[in-house]
């Protein structure tokens, strides 16, 4: 009887024993298990945070390269009109205002290419008629003709325009030399041609040629 006893307490405690083994091979698999899915977490996050780096400096290479682009791509904001349905334009820093041509006084004695004088709030300017002064085909005056009135530091005169079209930018590398077309008068005065047969002005050498300015202030 004691020898069984004995005999019983042994089995329980080897049954004991391989529980306690096999717990601990299950708790070390879990462990393992969950390294495992640290590392390919930790793997993931890596990866991303490796994307995300590429990502902004990519952004900081195009950002830095930003102001090239820009520098390469400088545009002139310019005014365009009609002038003998052809388009023409100034460049916007030089113009001061549109005007309405609802009246202005013819003056004696003036080239034909002047047409008058017209009063802006008190002041009296020259209005030059582009088309007389570049030769081009006359239609007469209608509702739509405008007068641009331009300026530089010393010299301010209006422009009498067939119509008003609008203010655009044109890229400067598009802005040619004269064409073969235009010459004589009207190629003294150009800035360029684009591809678009626009013609742009320069306002500057009209303003500086004496030979074109009627130019006198009344009291307001």
């Amino acid at each position: 009887m004691e020898q069984r006893l004995r005999l019983h307490l042994m089995l329980n405690q080897n049954m004991n024993k391989e529980k306690k083994t096999l717990g601990e091979k299950e708790t070390t698999k879990n462990i393992w298990s969950k390294v495992h899915r640290l590392e390919m977490a930790q793997a993931d996050v890596e990866q991303e945070y490796a994307n995300t780096q590429k990502i902004l400096k990519e952004r900081a290479k195009a950002l830095a390269q930003e102001p090239e682009r820009k520098e390469a791509e400088a545009y002139l904001e310019v005014v365009e009109f009609l002038l003998a349905h052809e388009k023409y334009a100034i460049e916007s820093e030089y113009v001061s205002e549109v005007y309405s041509l609802k009246e202005f006084t013819p003056l004696p004695c003036t080239p034909p290419f002047v047409l008058g004088i017209i009063n802006v709030r008190g002041e009296i300017l020259s209005v030059i008629d582009m088309k007389k002064f570049f030769d081009l085909p006359e239609k007469g005056l209608t509702d739509f003709n405008k007068v641009v009135i331009v300026h530089t530091d010393e010299m301010e005169l209006g422009i009498l325009v067939d119509a008003l079209i609008g203010v655009r930018s044109i890229p400067l590398n598009e802005i040619q030399p004269s064409l073969p077309t235009l010459t004589g008068i009207r190629a003294e005065y150009l800035r360029g041609v684009t591809d678009e047969r626009l013609v742009v002005l320069d306002v500057a050498k009209i303003l500086s040629d004496e030979n074109i300015i009627v130019y006198e202030e009344v009291d307001a």
